[in-house]
């Protein structure tokens, strides 16, 4: 499932300067807004800007300016002409519809939602600047106002300082194909321009992030408040927004806590060096800095196992951000939020009938402890019943669920600290990839089990969340909550 990393700087620039109440650097304008006419810089004047901050930052970041650095005004049209032209370049169509298919059988984004256009056009509105690595050359958007540009050049302006130090582009790519460990690296690369923009914009009060409380809160509030302003963003998929978010906000925690717990800017090199390898350990900094690392999770050899109308069209890791976002899009993120900060490693498969184009999902996850596997197990059960209203035939047993629905079978099992998800299957294929995992046999529906089920009352164990449901069930409480108590 591969995550927009490309910028979108408009959202967070200025956004801690807000926050030291003055007015905020609007680096963008609402999609229907046309930009007004603000008096542009000359060029002799906007690349002496640029030289200027180039230098400022070359001293703030302790990185070297190793050779000239290309830099340019660009019109929105050339803007929106560059990210097509990148995306192109980046990933096949192929991947682009593996990636939408994707979002939609996790449930992240609506069915036929356009993926593709949607984000062209809010990347379009949102890019204040960029630095492009291929080229190495700075674009600056020419309707930002001359009196807040150098914000925007503090924040690129680090990114080609950092590419001419580490060759950005393939350290992040060097991640592929496992798209959190990508993800991750995405968050470096932009959490630590943003907080260098930090320290850039509070320069002359001898104050920088390596001095204040969690930075990531202060932007939060008005990146959000950005996004709810855009005519497009308000309306996006909440994945979408928080995705656009992540390495930034998220990306600049970590950074902060990097910086704290090293001797500042002269040690980012050691970033380079050992990058992060999840989602989780951007957002829990503890654990990258004491090395703790996710689980690897696999899959088994899809041949001979998978049906022939199968055509597999991705196989990737979801990681901590992902899975999170997976429970929040139906649980809420306080409940979210409690389950994902156990993720300890996943590997997803993506597959498409080839007659009907129905999509099946294998989802693999390993949690910390079993207690932590008995709430996923919960709060999963749950989040498949609201995921596919369709739903008929339940079954249930204490670390077994399954039940029907008009595309095939939808099946979560739970062993130890394992758990494993097929959805639109049928039994007979469920059970083949449950024994290629090596998890024990699911138990069956029997005779007895076709009676149709009562609706009950019983309180189910989610871990400390205790509450009333009400769920079709085959089974009593006391029988589903027999292993999974806490």
């Amino acid at each position: 499932m591969k995550q927009f990393g490309i910028l979108i700087l408009a959202i967070s620039c200025g956004l801690f300067a807000a926050a030291q109440q003055r007015p905020a650097a609007k680096s963008v304008l609402p999609a229907q807004t046309p930009p007004p006419q603000v008096a542009t810089p000359s060029n002799p004047e906007f690349l002496k800007a640029a030289d200027d901050v180039l230098a400022q930052m070359s001293q703030l970041l302790d990185l070297p300016i190793k050779e000239p650095l290309k830099k340019s005004l660009r019109s929105k049209q050339e803007i929106r002409d560059y990210l097509i032209r990148e995306e192109k370049e980046d990933r096949t169509d192929q991947e682009r519809y593996a990636d939408s298919k994707t979002l939609q059988a996790f449930g992240l984004i609506p069915k036929d939602f356009p993926l593709d256009s949607f984000m062209l056009d809010v990347l379009t509105d949102q890019v204040a600047g960029l630095y492009d690595p291929k080229a190495k050359e700075f674009y600056i958007a020419d309707w930002i106002p001359a009196d807040e540009q150098r914000e925007v050049m503090s924040h690129e302006l680090t990114h080609a300082l950092e590419d001419q130090s580490f060759h950005i582009d393939p350290w992040i790519k060097a991640a592929r194909p496992n798209d959190d460990a990508e993800l991750a690296r995405e968050a470096v690369s932009e959490g630590s321009a943003l907080a260098a923009m930090v320290d850039y914009t509070m320069r002359d009060q001898n104050v920088g992030v390596r001095d204040l409380p969690d930075v990531s809160l202060i932007i939060r509030s008005g990146a959000v408040a950005e996004m709810d302003k855009d005519p497009k963003l308000s309306k996006a998929p909440p994945y979408i927004r928080d995705e656009l978010l992540f390495p930034y906000l998220a990306g600049t925690g970590f950074s902060q806590e990097f910086l704290k717990a090293h001797s500042g800017w002269k040690d980012l090199h050691l970033i380079f060096q050992n990058p992060p390898v999840s989602t989780q350990q951007i957002i829990h900094p503890a654990l990258y800095l004491s090395n703790v690392k996710p689980e690897a999770v696999t899959l088994p050899d899809w041949k001979n196992l998978a049906p022939e109308d199968w055509k597999l069209l991705e196989e990737n890791v979801l990681g901590e951000f992902g899975f999170g976002e997976v429970l929040k899009q139906f649980l809420g993120p306080e409940r979210a939020d409690m389950t994902s900060s156990a993720w300890k490693g996943d590997r997803y498969a993506l597959f498409e009938n080839a007659k009907n184009k129905n999509t099946s999902l294998v989802f693999r996850i390993v949690l910390d402890n079993a207690d932590d596997a008995a709430r996923f197990f919960g709060q999963y059960s749950e989040l498949l019943e609201l995921k596919h209203p369709d739903r008929k035939e339940l079954y249930r047993r204490p670390n077994f669920f399954q039940f029907q629905t008009d595309a095939g079978g939808v099946f979560l099992h739970c062993v130890t600290t394992s758990c494993l998800v097929v959805e639109n299957a049928t039994r007979e294929t469920f059970e083949n990839i449950n024994r290629a995992v090596a998890l024990p046999a699911a138990p069956a529906p029997t005779a007895a089990d076709s009676k149709p089920p009562q609706s009950i009352t019983w309180r189910r164990p989610l871990g400390s969340d205790f509450r009333d449901c009400k769920t079709e069930c085959q089974t009593s409480a006391s029988l589903v909550a027999a292993n999974f108590s806490r």
